[in-house]
Order: C-alpha cells, then sequence, then structure tokens
C-alpha cells in the first residue's frame, strides 16, 4: 500500500524529532511505498539536511513552518468579493469557536461539546476549501480582516473571560501564531498527484503534522491514522507558558490548539498512544476510547546488548544518572539525595552523563548544578591546593570514560531517574535492556515502563529518593533480581520488532475497514462503469479475488489498488515541495 507519512519537525531532517522511530518504522516495513510529508520548524533544521533514506521512500515534499514571507500578496489584491466574503464567514466562524468560554482548552472538548466541534471542523474545512481554490491563505491569515474577526468574537456575549481583555498586540501575536498553525492548509499536496493517490495518512503527531491528514480525508476520503509519543497539546500548554505572551493572548491559543485537537481526534481512524499517559490525555482531549491502541515505541536493543549478558554488574557503588541536563530533570533533587546517601554509603559515587538542552536556561541550569555539587561536597580534596576527588562527576558521550551510551549504564549498578516532567522515559529503558535495577520518580510513564522491575518515589523528595538509592546499593541480590526482570520486560515490549509488526497490522486493518473508493477512468479520461465491484469495498482481507484495497495482492489492472501498480510507481522525488 501506499502511505503519506506526516511529519513535523521530524523525519526526514536529520535533527527532527522522532527521526530514528520514524525511519526504523519505514524500513522495517519495505513491503508498502512511503511519500514524505514534511514540516520544518526551522532554517537550520532545513540546513542540515536529510538523513539517507531507504528505497521504498517515493517522494518527499517539504513546507516550512518558520518563515513569516506571504508571497508579497495583500489580502483582497488576489481574492474577489465573494472569497472576501467567504474567508470573513469561515475565520470568524473558527474564531466565534476558539473564543467560546465552552472551548476552553481541553475542557470543552469532552462532554456537551458536539455542537462547538463541528462549528470548528466546518469552519476549518472551509477555509482549506478556499485555500485550494485560490491558492493559499497566508496574507488573508495575516490580514486586517482577521484581527478584526478576531477582536469580534473575544467581545462577543459568552467569549472567554481572559480574551475580553485582549487588545490589538495580542490580537497581532494570536493572528501570526495562527497562521503559523494553519500554514498546512494553503500547501498543494492534495491533489491527485499527492495525498489524495494515498491509501492512507500517517501523522506522527498532532497539532500542524496532522492537519494534511484532516484535508486528504476532507478531500479525498484518505483515512488517517496519529501516532502520538508526546501529546502535542500538552507540549503546547508547557511551551506557552515561557513565551513572552500576554495572558489573552495565550487563552486564545490554548483554547485553538485544544479544538484543534478535539478535531484531529474525532476525524482519526485509529490513534495511538505511546503509552497510558499519553493515552489519558487523549482521552481529555476528546478521543474516543474506541480509536486507542497503544503502541510503545520501538528501541534498537543491539547497542545495549553486550552489556546486558554481561555477567559483571557494574560498580556496586556507583549510582548513574542519563539524559538532558534541564530543570525538569531535577538534578538539584538528585544531587541532595546524593548527599543522603552518602551519610550512610561513604563510598558512593554518582555520575551524571549527558549534555544540556539547547538553550542559555539550560546551560545556566548546569553551571547551577556543577556549583552546588561543589557546594555539598566540599572536603574531598587532599590539600589546599590539590583538585580531589569529588564523588560527583559530570561527563558526555564520546568522552573518555563514557565513549559509548551503553558504556554509561554499565559504569553502576543502579540507574537513576530525577525528573518532575518526563513523558516516555528513554533512558529508563535503555537501562532496563543493559539489567540495570532503577530508582525513579513517579512521573509521566515511569510506573507503566518498569512495571514493578525498580523502585518509585514520589518526585522533589530528595530524602525518599535517597533512602530508595540506598536500600539497592545494600542488597547486591535484589539487584540483580529487578535488573534480569527489567531486562526480560524492556525485551518483550519496547523493541523495533514489536513496534513495527504492530504498526504492520493497524495498516491492514484500516485500509481494509476503510478503503479510499477512487474512480476508474480509461485512456480517455471517462470513468469505467463496474470497474470495483461492490465486494471490494467489504471490509476484510477475503476480497482478494475482487482485486479490494483490503487485499495483501493486487488481483488485476482494472481492481488493483494504487500500492499494487508497479508499473505506474512514480519517481523517487528528492526535495520536491512549495
Amino acid at each position: 500500500m501506499r502511505i503519506g507519512l506526516l511529519t513535523e519537525g521530524g523525519y526526514p531532517y536529520v535533527s527532527g524529532e522522532a527521526r530514528l522511530w520514524c525511519d526504523r518504522l519505514v524500513r522495517g516495513l519495505g513491503q508498502h511505498e512511503f511519500d514524505i510529508y514534511a514540516l520544518s520548524r526551522s532554517e537550520r533544521q532545513e540546513a542540515q539536511g536529510w538523513i539517507e533514506l531507504p528505497p521504498q521512500v517515493n517522494r518527499v515534499w517539504t513546507a516550512p513552518l518558520w518563515t513569516v514571507d506571504d508571497h508579497g500578496v495583500a489580502f483582497g489584491a488576489g481574492y474577489g468579493r465573494r472569497a472576501r466574503r467567504r474567508f470573513a464567514e469561515c475565520f470568524g466562524e473558527l474564531a466565534a469557536a476558539v473564543c467560546d468560554s465552552g472551548a476552553a482548552g481541553a475542557a470543552g472538548a469532552s462532554g456537551a461539546g458536539d455542537a462547538l466541534a463541528d462549528r470548528f471542523g466546518s469552519a476549518l474545512h472551509g477555509l482549506a476549501e478556499l485555500a485550494r481554490d485560490h491558492g493559499g491563505l497566508v496574507a488573508a491569515l495575516r490580514s486586517e480582516a482577521a484581527v478584526r474577526a478576531l477582536e469580534s468574537a473575544c467581545r462577543a456575549p459568552g467569549a472567554l473571560r481572559t480574551a475580553r481583555a485582549a487588545r490589538v498586540p495580542d490580537l497581532l501575536a494570536v493572528a501570526s501564531h495562527l497562521e503559523r498553525a494553519l500554514r498546512p492548509l494553503s500547501l498543494d499536496w492534495y491533489g491527485d498527484d499527492g495525498l489524495g493517490a494515498v491509501d492512507l495518512c500517517h501523522a506522527t503527531s498532532g497539532g500542524p503534522a496532522a492537519l494534511p491528514g484532516l484535508l486528504a480525508k476532507h478531500f479525498s476520503g484518505v483515512p488517517l491514522l496519529v501516532t502520538e509519543y508526546g501529546v502535542q497539546l500538552r507540549a503546547h500548554y508547557l511551551a506557552t507558558g515561557d513565551e513572552t505572551l500576554s495572558a489573552p493572548a495565550r487563552a486564545l491559543l490554548t483554547s485553538f490548539h485544544g479544538r484543534l485537537a478535539a478535531e484531529v481526534y474525532r476525524q482519526a481512524t485509529i490513534i495511538t498512544p505511546g503509552n497510558t499517559h499519553a493515552r489519558r490525555w487523549q482521552e481529555r482531549c476528546g478521543a474516543e476510547r474506541t480509536k486507542l491502541r497503544t503502541v510503545y515505541p520501538g528501541m534498537e536493543t543491539s547497542r545495549f546488548a553486550e552489556v546486558g549478558d554481561r555477567e559483571d554488574p557494574g560498580d556496586p557503588d556507583t549510582l548513574v544518572w542519563v539524559g538532558r541536563i534541564e530543570p525538569a530533570k531535577d538534578l538539584i533533587s538528585l544531587l541532595h539525595a546524593f548527599a543522603e546517601v552518602r551519610k550512610e554509603e561513604p563510598k558512593a559515587r554518582l555520575r551524571i552523563v549527558g549534555a544540556p538542552a539547547e538553550g542559555p536556561e539550560a546551560h545556566a541550569y548546569l553551571a547551577h548544578c556543577r556549583a552546588l555539587a561543589a557546594q555539598l561536597f566540599p572536603d574531598e580534596a587532599q590539600g589546599a591546593h590539590a583538585v580531589g576527588d569529588n564523588p560527583v562527576s559530570f561527563e558526555e558521550i564520546g568522552a573518555p570514560g563514557t565513549p559509548e551510551l551503553a558504556d554509561a549504564y554499565a559504569a553502576g549498578s543502579v540507574v537513576v531517574l530525577s525528573s518532575v516532567v518526563e513523558g516516555f522515559p528513554i533512558s529508563l529503558v535503555e537501562a532496563m535492556f543493559c539489567g540495570r535495577a532503577t530508582v525513579s520518580t513517579d512521573v509521566g510513564a515511569v510506573v507503566e515502563v518498569i512495571g514493578g522491575t525498580g523502585l518509585v518515589v514520589p518526585p522533589r523528595n530528595p530524602r525518599a529518593l535517597g533512602e530508595a538509592c540506598v536500600a539497592l546499593l545494600r542488597d547486591a541480590g535484589r539487584r540483580e533480581r529487578l535488573g534480569a526482570a527489567a531486562r526480560a520486560r524492556a525485551l518483550e515490549l519496547f523493541t523495533v520488532e514489536q513496534n513495527t509488526e504492530a504498526f504492520r497490522g493497524i495498516y491492514l486493518e484500516i485500509v481494509s475497514h476503510c478503503p479510499v473508493r477512487r474512480e476508474a477512468l480509461d485512456d480517455a479520461g471517462e470513468p469505467v462503469p463496474f470497474a470495483h465491484p461492490a465486494e471490494a469495498y467489504m471490509p476484510g482481507r477475503w476480497a482478494v479475488a475482487a482485486g479490494g484495497v483490503g487485499a495483501d495482492e493486487g488481483a488485476g489492472p482494472g481492481g488493483a489498488p494504487s500500492w499494487a501498480q508497479e508499473t505506474d510507481r512514480p519517481e523517487r522525488l528528492k526535495g520536491a515541495g512549495v
């Protein structure tokens, strides 16, 4: 079959999020063909280029979300009176749905919000049709008409209380954010040579990445699969608190992203969260339980196999922390917990392996952690002029002591996670592959991942974290039992193979139950009567003889789906975009 893979700030870019997961999925499903539709987040990301793509990738379409170029077209220059009126109606409805107090965040997405959801969805599809007919809406979404529509919606009865205080600078900022989020409406990806020709759209996240899938379903009836290993709406909630936006602007954008998430979940055929934590978020945002299928991320096990197979359990006095150094990881609590550990176990050591996240805040946080470590353990030097041997070390992968990631986990007998915010804890899974006992804070999907194979303590509780670490440092037998159970669990649930097989079955299920019904045309471009028998559209895989789209193999040129027509396979296009 032919899959349209939809990404935002990710695959196939070198620096993209979920790059490895998408690449492993595409390579593992070599019997299918993939067209990639990628939205980039920065000029730097585009300049770094793509990773090497496998041969089953036919084409790559790209578009930026970071530019502000409106192609020099002022709203009204390329639009007639009817188009301007239509835009005012659709965008006004969209703004009214966003500003309605019942649409505030995820709370309005569940419950009695069906009418409001229909209103938002109809307005969104109306804007998409207008963009298709008039070559885009970039200038329109940044126009004075858009700002006036937002202002009217904020002043209307029943509007969000916070939004009523929005001033012109707030409305301009919101209009700019909405234009970027809705930029996929203006792309030329939806014709018969684009997403209209695929059998299934697979969005690798919610938000703007799923918008092309919504439009492909609206225009061509293509089913949509949405995978979220980090819930996009939750990420937006966390990000808006750091931005220099006013409270009215944050309220409007939060409401918009809540409505967009609800629409994506409503239109998706199947939604695959990466864990129960993400699943709860999706249900809270309006996703139906019958559509949800938990599919754990797949991770490569070969790089950890040697460490996992060793009989050497690592240094019995060493605790290891691995990850990206940032405030959400709460290394401050970890250092205070280690101070308690040192009181009970004077030989204990702590190795912090990782690099700071991007940005000055993360680098300042690392400097603060180093200073705190020096303050908490001041008596390790042999003399006044000696450097000393501090029991806490800060290292990076590639350094002499930890040339590879697996070496970091092999260095100690206990791996610690101290986060206060966490989605899917990748470092815990890596530790489990290495057969290490773990001590973790109860955040995100931690409990679901370890499943009883490690110790869990409350977040921001250094005393509890320290006591759990001491308990494992003193009990070698318990460490060995927990490590073995953790490795067995990881190999069962979190491998690339289980992830690929899960999506292989989901792809077949969706296509067999939701086939795309396309007109069969002859050489003259005229419809061919009865080219697709009625049984070709029946659910199930038994309709092979009829050439049904749910079959594994095409039955003939008249009824074969697009993915079975090898002679019509398009040439691979590198860098096609807008």
